[in-house]
């Protein structure tokens, strides 16, 4: 017996994946171009049930979990950093992080760098003037902008980096634990938009006083 309900979700999902390919050309327009958005963005809609945490039958809310989530994540990668520097040069896991920006991306300015890094500058000045002294980063009068110094990572720089980026490689390693492929690429996908949300208002600089309102007036949806 011919199963025509089957028949009938195959079409609509054709006709998904044909709009699909209209605003992209992630895929090509055949079978394997299907299966791939099949295992991809129609699997992202696939709707899951809602996950259980403490307190949510007493009304703790899914941001209150989110927020929570994020501050003991931060937690243990700063215990598997701590762990990864152990009995090196480095005092912080701050140092090699702005060595890592540094080798990543090139010379740039103190502000420059402190930002990357989504830090205040007197924290970010303390780092900075740290790597200055054990000579891993030395520093430069800006020829566009005298007021402004541009660091670079030295050669005595590059040396403590490599010498400890095998434990910092497996701490970073340790972070994601035992996501699957498939889940990394998620959990990227959603701190990225994050990330990108955040990003624009922290580029901003507002005032710590009008901050929240700002944000919940501006930047957040309507709610119901």
């Amino acid at each position: 017996m011919t199963n025509y309900t089957l028949i009938k979700d195959t079409i609509k999902l054709l006709e998904s994946f044909e709009s699909a390919r209209l605003t992209t050309d992630n895929y090509t327009n055949d079978i394997n171009g299907f299966k791939q958005w099949i295992a991809g963005d129609a699997g992202t809609h696939v709707p899951l049930p809602e996950p259980d945490w403490e307190g949510k039958e007493d009304g703790r809310s899914a941001e209150s979990v989110i927020n929570t989530l994020i501050v003991h994540m931060n937690r243990y990668a700063k215990t598997y950093s701590k762990s990864a520097i152990y009995d090196s040069d480095f005092s912080t896991q701050e140092d090699f992080i702005y060595l890592i920006n540094l080798k990543a991306f090139g010379a740039m300015t103190k502000m420059e760098l402190i930002k990357k890094n989504i830090q205040d500058k007197p924290v970010g000045m303390q780092i900075i003037n740290r790597l200055i002294k054990n000579g891993w980063v030395l520093q430069k009068d800006s020829e566009t902008d005298k007021r402004s110094k541009i660091i670079q990572i030295t050669a005595e720089g590059l040396t403590a980096l490599q010498q400890q980026m095998g434990k910092i490689r497996r701490a970073t390693e340790l972070v994601t634990g035992n996501l699957t492929r498939s889940e990394k690429m998620e959990l990227i996908r959603l701190l990225k938009k994050l990330e990108d949300f955040h990003h624009r208002i922290f580029s901003q600089n507002m005032d710590s006083a009008e901050l929240l309102e700002r944000v919940a007036n501006e930047y957040l949806p309507l709610k119901p």
